[in-house]
């Protein structure tokens, strides 16, 4: 398993958040993978067949409850139907790991 600079309450809580809005773990990507780099925003990806408009209600009420649970910190969550071929999002399917 890669190594993640989130402390155990934070995971586990990310974790139970991304269950109850989307019914899937969150995947951690980016530079909280690497523990030589300091800082640095929570990026997730969330894998979803969710309606867009829909997705898009679930990411801010999780983002929102992610705000109450951990604080006003710096999060990216990239919602990824399968469909988007951007840089970012092959960066994200290709290193990202469970939560």
């Amino acid at each position: 398993m890669a190594t993640m600079r989130l402390q155990p309450q934070e995971r586990e809580t990310i974790r139970e958040l991304g269950l109850r809005h989307f019914g899937v773990v969150p995947r951690l990507f980016g530079s909280r993978l690497d523990e030589s780099r300091g800082g640095g925003d929570i990026d997730l990806l969330i894998v979803t067949t969710l309606p867009a408009a829909e997705a898009a209600r679930k990411r801010l009420d999780l983002l929102a409850d992610l705000w109450i649970a951990l604080g006003e910190r710096k999060v990216d969550i990239l919602l990824d139907d399968g469909r988007v071929d951007a840089p970012v999002y092959r960066r994200a399917r290709d290193e990202a790991v469970p939560v």
